[in-house]
């Protein structure tokens, strides 16, 4: 069981056979490391200099000069440290609910609905509730087998594992070390981290690892165990390439980034240290065929030990609420906001009753810093609030119209906002000089709304195109003033190229969300 990043693979191990990929998006994978690597080399060996041989850059060392003063280089054994940690390693064997998309049974089924990259894979054959394979209804529910991997966290036998690995299961086992099968109970799950906890019964004197307290560094040695393929007490090894990774799972993204090769089936595992010390689990491989190509991700160790314990305490992570919509503050934005720096996470909507409207936090809002804390994203913001209790109080430093403000805020629970589609009809709108786009009055517009301009056509090359508006968007706002005219657009772009700023800020509506588009100063 193994997730896919975008052009990648997520574990939960499909019955039979590996889903089929469309072709255009691994392509452009392939495309990507192996182009860079073809220009690395071409750079190398198609250099010359005065003297240099054939294929050898100027000014490169020879690696016969190299022979005489290089130190030798010895290859950790990792010997010690498997046979210190590999009895509290387990698989997990799952008989999960396969739903209406695995009961279709068709090579394009989409076996990662309701994991965190299923977005990756809508539209793909089969996954749009297609003929259930003969003698089974279309819709019926059936049962499928995944393996994963797991580790014991306490001698009492509680287990961490991937959400991914037991979601929508009916019956959960690990396979001890040994071989020994034992029913395993799910105790609790977190989806945002892609965690859950299991609980075994067999007595209180049971092998166990310790979670890491630190971030490893770049380049340390890491050992990856797990049951990759169904194979069991599988070890791999590796180092360190990357921290801080943000794959586009969820709103906590922060993975390690490993080169120890990991592949189907070791979801959940752990990754071990030097010293023995679990830095994170193995969660997401990045893969245009399904198998390792040595980038892999681990949840880092503070977070495993963060949810499992609520998890061992609750059954559940309880999680603060602000009640804000946030993106990133691009170069552009902050230009056009007239900030010096461009980081914090820009406000585009304060949800109704909620702490932020109750701090009257509003739309163009900057979030700086959360109780001394700089933020330099939205990312940032999401995993320092998610990581407050409701009920606590939050300083937030906000900057706004070139002022900053601390406003002290209490955290609600976590709430789930339904989200509402607006729908529009074609119009004979008025163009907008250089952006290529037109658009109407919203009013005029149905489904579109009473207030703002609906835009009708964007010209994809446009440099409205280009910066992702699509018809069916209604700009609400620019320069921070309502818009209702192609002429209030027009004179937010002049304004803003008096004031000595290369871009404008929109307020675009998309269904129920707002954001924040900055575009060039033009007149036309």
């Amino acid at each position: 069981m193994f997730k896919r990043v975008p052009a990648a693979s997520d574990q939960r191990d499909p019955p039979t056979k590996s889903p089929t990929l469309k072709s255009g998006l691994l392509a452009g994978v392939a495309v990507l490391f192996l182009g860079g690597i073809a220009a690395g080399i071409h750079a190398v060996h198609g250099s010359t200099g005065p003297g240099a041989a054939p294929g050898i850059a100027a000014g490169v060392t020879r690696a016969s000069d190299l022979s005489a003063t290089a130190p030798t280089v010895v290859m950790p054994s990792f010997a010690d440290l498997v046979d210190k940690v590999k009895h509290a390693v387990v698989s997990v064997r799952v008989r999960a609910e396969a739903g209406a998309e695995l009961a279709s049974g068709g090579d394009g089924a989409n076996p990662f609905a309701g994991t965190p990259f299923e977005r990756f894979f809508k539209g793909s054959p089969g996954d749009n509730g297609d003929a259930a394979p003969s003698g089974v209804p279309k819709g019926a529910s059936r049962y499928v087998q995944g393996e994963g991997s797991g580790f014991l966290i306490t001698a009492d036998g509680y287990i961490v594992t991937n959400n991914h690995v037991v979601d929508r299961a009916v019956k959960v086992e690990v396979v001890m070390d040994d071989g020994t099968v034992i029913a395993a109970k799910v105790v609790g799950t977190d989806p945002k981290t892609d965690l859950a906890l299991l609980k075994i019964e067999r007595g209180s004197n049971l092998p166990y690892v310790t979670l890491a307290d630190e971030t490893p560094r770049v380049g340390e040695w890491v050992v990856a165990m797990g049951n990759p393929f169904g194979l069991g007490g599988t070890v791999t090894a590796g180092i360190v390439s990357a921290q801080g990774r943000d794959i586009g799972s969820g709103p906590f993204d922060s993975y390690i980034q490993i080169d120890a090769p990991v592949n189907r089936g070791n979801s959940g595992g752990p990754t071990f240290n030097m010293s023995g010390r679990v830095i994170g689990v193995n969660t997401a491989i990045y893969s245009p065929s399904g198998g390792s190509i040595g980038i892999a991700f681990d949840i880092p160790a503070p977070t495993v030990k963060a949810v499992a314990f609520e998890l061992k305490a609750r059954g559940r992570v309880e999680r603060g609420w602000l009640g804000v919509e946030v993106q990133p503050v691009t170069p552009e934005i902050g230009d056009s906001l007239g900030m010096k720096e461009a980081s914090g996470a820009l406000v585009a909507g304060v949800q109704a009753s909620s702490p932020a409207a109750r701090a009257e936090l509003a739309s163009g809002d900057v979030i700086a810093e959360v109780d001394g804390t700089a933020i330099k994203d939205a990312r940032d913001l999401a995993r320092l609030i998610g990581a407050v209790k409701p009920g606590h109080t939050v300083k937030l430093s906000v900057y706004r119209n070139g002022k900053t403000r601390t406003v002290a805020i209490k955290l609600d629970p976590v709430q789930e906002v339904a989200v509402r589609k607006a729908s529009t009809e074609e119009h004979v709108g008025e163009a907008v000089g250089r952006l290529n786009i037109t658009v109407a009055p919203a009013e005029s517009v149905r489904g579109a709304g009473g207030t703002g301009l609906a835009v009708l056509s964007v010209d994809p090359d446009g440099a409205a195109g280009n910066l992702g508006l699509a018809p069916g968007d209604v700009i609400v706002k620019a320069g921070g003033r309502a818009v209702s005219q192609v002429a209030d657009l027009e004179r937010a772009m002049v304004d803003a190229k008096v004031s000595g700023r290369q871009h404008a800020l929109l307020v675009v509506r998309r269904d129920s969300n707002e954001r924040y588009v900055a575009v060039p100063v033009t007149t036309g």
